[in-house]
């Protein structure tokens, strides 16, 4: 099967994604192993989604998201760019108490691991490419979308119809797919912007992730291969035009003056940018042979770097879901079906949804008797090595009704 596909035709499928982004490109990956033909559908270029400067950000991936990434054949294309999180050290601004998590007290490899998304979108294409029953229609704009109880289709503008049992938005915050649904959502705007850029420096990380808890919100220090991290600065919105004004040698010595000096001689590289940050969540994940998964369902403020590693969890239960659906020959697409991975996803995702936004609104102010709660807590969990070890759990996404991907295995029949 021709992998990018362009011409005037009507295309069948199983499964219709419309979004290429990581998370869509992952359930396309995911569904293809699982047997199903799936088609994706992208406005966008390969060649601009993977550009330098398409996106400067890069993700903290959770240990069992690498499981999963691994057993779909994605990650051998991503390990020489990723750089394992060893450790991770949380402080509150100046305050001495600090926590202080260490994959070691573990045992079973790294807490997760950094990866520039450029590098993530590069494997995810390498991927599909190895795959026959993955089709991908790429530069081709939506004009019609619709949806009865036997079949969904998508016409787009360049003639190509597309029908499959079921329709995926995969499609970010704006998605066009849940619009169509009318999906409500819920949306609250923090008044902050998350600055990214990276930096290059003359010592070594250690592989150790750092976040600093500062009045106008986190500061994290996220380590990539080499003698680089990657930094994400949380700024109030007021202040970012200012702050991405700055001349090169100004912004420079504003990013060592955050940083420090245990990292030696710091320097920016490659380009910055600047994004505003909002929780949103969709009411409900599903709709007549619809399905929206990762942002197009749910934003998370990233104080915790669990946005992609929430999409991915939402891939990895419905994969499994679809398949063993297909397995006993129940219809994938069907209200039944559906609602075992709405159900699924509701209460992780409601659960971290609510968990970094009360951390973000108890870390980002300097309010004098809420400091001493927060810097109380962080001495607390310190202390006591099984409530840490539950903490790193987390981080590493282990805990919880776990999908067999998360578990390093294909669902049951692949």
């Amino acid at each position: 099967m021709n992998k990018v596909e362009n011409s005037s035709e009507t295309v069948e499928c199983d499964v219709s994604i419309v979004g290429g982004g990581m998370v869509g490109l992952t359930a396309a990956i995911g569904l293809a192993r699982h047997g199903f033909h799936v088609a994706v559908i992208d406005k966008a270029p390969v060649g601009d989604l993977t550009a330098v400067g398409y996106d400067g950000r890069a993700s903290a991936l959770a240990f069992a998201t690498c499981r999963m990434l691994e057993a779909l054949g994605i990650w051998k294309h991503m390990e020489p760019y990723a750089q394992p999180i060893n450790e991770i050290r949380v402080s509150d601004g100046p305050s001495l108490l600090h926590l202080h998590f260490d994959h070691k007290a573990l045992g079973d490899g790294p807490l997760g691991n950094m990866v520039e998304n450029r590098h993530t979108r590069l494997a995810l294409f390498s991927r599909a490419a190895e795959l026959d029953n993955v089709t991908l229609l790429m530069e081709e704009s939506i004009e019609t979308i619709e949806r009865d109880s036997l079949a969904a289709s998508v016409t787009l503008a360049s003639g190509k119809k597309i029908t499959s049992r079921l329709l995926l938005g995969t499609d970010g915050r704006t998605s066009m797919v849940r619009r169509h649904a009318q999906i409500p959502v819920s949306t609250f705007e923090y008044q902050q912007h998350g600055i990214v850029c990276s930096i290059e420096h003359e010592m070594s990380h250690q592989g150790i992730a750092h976040e600093r808890f500062l009045p106008a919100g986190p500061f994290a220090i996220l380590p990539l291969t080499g003698n680089r991290s990657s930094l994400v600065w949380t700024e109030k919105s007021h202040l970012v035009e200012t702050i991405m004004g700055l001349s090169d040698r100004a912004f420079a010595s504003e990013i060592r003056r955050r940083t420090g000096d245990f990292l030696g001689t710091v320097t920016p590289i490659g380009g910055r940018w600047a994004y505003p940050l909002s929780l949103q969540y969709a009411d409900t994940y599903t709709d007549t042979r619809m399905a929206i998964l990762g942002d197009a369902a749910h934003g998370i403020h990233p104080i915790a770097g669990q946005g992609l590693n929430l999409g991915l969890r939402d891939v990895a239960a419905l994969v499994e879901v679809l398949s063993d659906a297909q397995n006993v020959g129940l219809d994938i697409g069907s209200e039944q079906t559906l609602a075992l991975y709405s159900q699924w996803r509701h209460a992780d995702n409601a659960a971290l949804i609510s968990v970094t936004d009360l951390l973000n609104r108890l870390f980002s102010n300097d309010v004098k008797p809420v400091r001493a709660i927060r810097d109380a807590g962080l001495a607390v969990v310190e202390q006591i090595p099984p409530l840490k070890n539950f903490f790193m759990s987390h981080a590493r996404g282990t805990i919880g009704e776990l999908p067999k991907l998360l578990q390093g295995e294909l669902a049951s029949g692949a």
